[in-house]
């Protein structure tokens, strides 16, 4: 496969596909919570139900994409998220809600070992990280769309219907994807990956580690926005999709921007920096929201931030990743990477939720405030390792 633009925007467009599918919960939460009679810990509990089925098919699907390669295993994913999202919006009560949630998670798990993979063998040499920025925006635009595809619909229908259009979108770009992306090749045979080479690797190890509290805090955001701006500032689900959809298109405006920023800097450890800054802005607007934020504009200006900051900062992440391990180990690494953010999402959303409940949302923000300081002290530990390297 021949290296260039044209594959890096093909694979860009399947994430804004696979991501319109997956992030469509985190934009129904308020209507799931009036439909299902739910209180603010549940919600996030269904959320943690899509996040179980996500983390659980991460290392059996990075295997795949190893053994298999990367195209199949992204037209098969499609395929499935599309299923997914239908099954969702078809179940009766909150138990079968949570199933078709661990299958819709099942179903996305694919998507980073794959896109990783297919950025690596694709992007234009000495272009990766702005690479791996536009492919990653596709995750924000396809959350984006989906907060305003789910309330849009459901403000003048109703929401459930909002999951068979994104199903529909999602199905289409199958075969846009299968005539226009070629794809790198696999081993032939699925086996799961031998983890002691990179268990080894100090610098992998924190940066998988500091992934923990990432996905802690992108996860409570994303899953809490819409709620915050109905419960504090008093809007109703329609602003906060909007809201949502202004965090999600800043989160993409700083993957491009700091995966750029990365490149120019040109050192072993730009990446690491750059996601280290990025996730110290983060501390400084966790503790705003900590603080109290009940005007509408500053809470969507505080959220953008965010946006920038911890959203913006996942393409770097991967990109430091994919330079700290070779090429044949990379749907393995970027499945353990993956599965730290995703265990981080797991456990946060229903304790912020809890927090929200017994404590107030105040409390909530403030411990994902502690929770970014911890990443960044763990981000430093892996931009010292880095340096030692070179």
């Amino acid at each position: 496969m021949e290296r260039g633009w044209k594959p890096v925007l093909v694979i860009a467009g399947w994430q804004t596909a696979a991501s319109l599918c997956y992030y469509s919960i985190f934009a129904a939460t308020s209507f799931v919570r009036e439909d299902f009679d739910l209180s603010r810990t549940l919600v996030g509990v269904f959320l943690t139900a899509a996040l179980l089925g996500y983390t659980l098919n991460l290392f059996p699907s990075g295997a795949a994409v190893d053994g298999f390669g990367e195209r199949r295993m992204m037209v098969a994913s499609l395929l499935a998220l599309a299923g997914g999202a239908v099954a969702v919006s078809l179940a009766p009560n909150y138990l079968l809600l949570l199933g078709a949630a661990v299958l819709l998670g099942g179903a996305y798990a694919t998507a980073m070992p794959a896109s990783n993979k297919g950025i690596v063998a694709s992007a234009p040499r000495g272009r990766e990280n702005l690479a791996m920025g536009v492919k990653q925006v596709g995750v924000t635009a396809g959350s984006g769309a989906a907060s305003l595809v789910v309330t849009g619909v459901a403000a003048v229908l109703a929401w459930r219907l909002g999951f068979w259009v994104i199903a529909v979108v999602a199905g289409g770009y199958v075969a846009v994807f299968w005539f226009a992306y070629s794809g790198t090749g696999g081993t032939g045979r699925w086996e799961l990956p031998d983890l002691s080479k990179l268990t080894g690797d100090r610098a992998y190890l924190l940066l998988v580690a500091a992934g923990l509290f990432v996905g802690a805090t992108i996860f409570s955001m994303l899953g809490y926005v819409i709620l915050y701006v109905e419960d504090v500032v008093g809007a109703g689900a329609a602003a906060g999709g909007v809201v949502l959809a202004l965090t999600q298109a800043a989160g993409s405006a700083g993957r491009v921007g700091a995966g750029s920023l990365a490149d120019r800097l040109g050192s072993a450890d730009s990446a690491a920096t750059v996601s280290l800054v990025q996730l110290g802005g983060a501390v400084a607007l966790f503790g705003a929201l900590g603080a109290g934020v009940t005007s509408l504009p500053i809470a969507a200006a505080v959220f953008g931030g965010l946006g920038l900051t911890v959203l913006g900062m996942t393409g770097v992440y991967y990109s430091c990743l994919g330079e700290l391990v070779p090429s044949e180990d990379l749907g393995a690494a970027t499945a353990g990477g993956q599965t730290a953010i995703n265990l981080g999402g797991l456990l946060a959303p229903p304790a912020f939720g809890y927090l929200a409940d017994t404590a107030g949302y105040r409390v909530g923000w403030a411990a994902m405030a502690v929770l970014s300081a911890c990443g960044v002290v763990l981000l430093w530990g892996v931009r010292r390792e880095i340096a030692g390297y070179s």
